[in-house]
């Protein structure tokens, strides 16, 4: 498919504003290179590819494809994380790390882990919206998103604790740019720091060697403790930030497309087959089709980086040995028009902001299950509203930095 962009105005304004307010600069420019083509060189940046097919065959294609070479996410993450952390490892080394991992983001092991680590934070939630209390979304998933990665990667879980927590990671993300290959030498320093307070805890259970926490599977890996240390940095930084903007933004979403209808969240139906029109004529979607079209839209994983390992081409463009590829992950699914749940998804856009090939995010099982408790718990509050917002600014990944929700029967 070549990529065509909706006008502006076919796009929800809030979702502009949002990607607008964490990268005023990045986003207009990708914008402006994507309706150049599918494939276009950009002085500084690399070789952007904005459409979904070819996204997905660089992705799928690792011999000439990497994620270690020159601009890869290996020159930005291995400073700070060391070297064997999965999204910044290839070959052999990545497959069987991943392969010991798998065992930890089953869809059995994660809905028990959510329903063991979220229970009382979410009941807190359904409770103060039927009280009629004003809830802050934002902080909601900041809470469940920091209970359920510390519990697996062996930290205490202290929700108090994890929003001052989540702030200190996304303090090391903001670093990236999309211009800049590499931190420097003063943000590798930081970032040591700030992840080294995060992950302190982590070395207990690394030492406990227990089974059942990431650092303990690490260290039955051969990984030593520093090395494991890294690894749970890195679930940290990726397991949090994509879940704390995502969540906010799908009920905004809905919200201001219409798709709450009269009766909010609780009119969708459970699974593929809605069976409410949530203001619409026709057949509804389920609640999956609806969260499925909302990733599309938003997309956790706005830009994807790879390093050319070998000379080949990228939809007809000649690409060489350490060029850099800058996957527009975020343009490859707005092309596809504005939020739509109804419509079906096509094969090579089909979750492409989860990665593709041996790379696909391992942990998408466990984003999945927090997601769908979070949205149970406000659904079983009642019909609700949003009743005010605010853009996150200079932020990695483009999300709220609040957003309000209220039942409509108490206002």
């Amino acid at each position: 498919m070549t990529t065509v962009l909706a006008p502006p105005a076919a796009l929800d304004r809030w979702e502009q504003r949002l990607q607008t307010a964490a990268h005023p600069v990045a986003y207009r420019l990708l914008r402006a290179v994507a309706a150049r083509g599918p494939v276009v060189r950009v002085p500084r940046v690399g070789v952007v590819v904005s459409d979904a097919a070819l996204a997905r065959e660089v992705l799928c294609d690792t011999v000439n494809f990497t994620k270690t070479g020159p601009g890869s996410p290996a020159d930005l993450w291995t400073p700070v994380l060391g070297p064997s952390v999965l999204l910044n490892m290839e070959g052999p080394d990545h497959t069987a790390l991943r392969r010991r991992l798998s065992g930890l983001f089953t869809p059995g092991y994660v809905s028990a882990l959510c329903a063991r680590v979220l229970a009382q934070p979410l009941a807190d939630l359904t409770r103060r919206l039927r009280a009629g209390e004003e809830v802050d979304l934002v902080r909601v998933a900041q809470i469940c998103a920091g209970a359920a990665i510390c519990e697996i990667v062996g930290m205490p879980v202290e929700p108090d604790r994890f929003a001052a927590a989540h702030a200190e990671a996304s303090e090391v993300t903001k670093m990236v740019r999309l211009w800049r290959h590499s931190m420097t030498g003063r943000q590798v320093t930081r970032a040591r720091e700030v992840l080294g307070s995060l992950t302190a805890s982590a070395v207990a259970a690394y030492r406990a060697g227990s089974e059942e926490t990431l650092p303990g599977r690490l260290r039955g890996l051969g990984l030593d403790e520093e090395e494991a240390r890294g690894a749970v940095g890195a679930f940290l930084l990726t397991g949090t930030e994509t879940l704390v903007s995502f969540i906010p933004r799908l009920v905004a979403l809905c919200h201001d497309s219409g798709w709450l209808g009269g009766g909010g969240l609780s009119r969708l139906g459970d699974g593929h087959d809605g069976t409410s029109d949530g203001g619409r004529s026709g057949p509804a979607p389920g609640l999956d089709a609806v969260v499925e079209e909302a990733l599309r839209v938003t997309v956790p994983s706005p830009v994807m980086l790879r390093s050319v390992a070998g000379p080949t081409t990228v939809g007809g463009v000649p690409v060489a040995p350490g060029d850099r590829i800058v996957i527009a992950t975020l343009l490859c699914a707005q092309a596809y028009g504005p939020f739509a749940p109804e419509r079906p998804h096509p094969p090579e856009l089909r979750r492409l902001w989860f990665g593709a090939g041996p790379h696909f995010c391992l942990g998408m099982p466990l984003a999945m299950a927090q997601i769908h408790a979070v949205l149970d718990a406000v659904r079983t509050a009642g019909p609700t509203t949003v009743t005010g917002r605010r853009a996150a600014r200079r932020v990695l990944i483009p999300g709220y930095a609040r957003l309000d929700l209220k039942l409509r029967s108490v206002m």
